[in-house]
C-alpha cells in the first residue's frame, strides 16, 4: 500500500510543499522564541536595576541581591537563573 501511495502523481510535490511549510514556521517559531526572550532578559534586568536603584540616580548595591535573586528564581522556574546570568540580564538592560 505505501508504495502506491508513494507512486501516485503528485506526492512527491506534495510532500515537498508540507515539509517546507513545518520547517519554515518551525524557523520562524524559534525566531520569535528568541526575540521574545531577549526582550524577557532585557526586562528583568530592568527590574533589577531599578530595584538596586530604588528611584535614586546612583544605585546602593545589595551584596547579596542576585545571589539571593538567583536562589529564590531557581526554586521557582529551575535553571537560566544562575548569579551570572542575573548579572548579565542586569548590564544587558544597563547597556541597552
Amino acid at each position: 500500500m505505501k508504495n502506491e501511495i508513494v507512486q501516485l502523481a503528485g506526492y512527491s510535490e506534495l510532500l515537498k510543499g508540507i515539509s517546507g511549510l513545518y520547517a519554515n514556521a518551525r524557523e520562524q517559531a524559534a525566531r520569535a522564541v528568541n526575540t521574545f526572550m531577549v526582550n524577557t532578559y532585557w526586562e528583568i534586568g530592568r527590574y533589577i536595576v531599578e530595584f538596586e536603584q530604588g528611584g535614586s540616580i546612583k544605585a546602593a548595591y545589595g551584596a547579596t541581591l542576585l545571589e539571593n535573586l538567583s536562589h529564590d528564581l531557581s526554586l521557582l522556574h529551575g535553571k537560566g537563573f544562575s548569579r551570572s546570568n542575573l548579572y548579565n540580564m542586569r548590564l544587558f538592560y544597563q547597556r541597552y
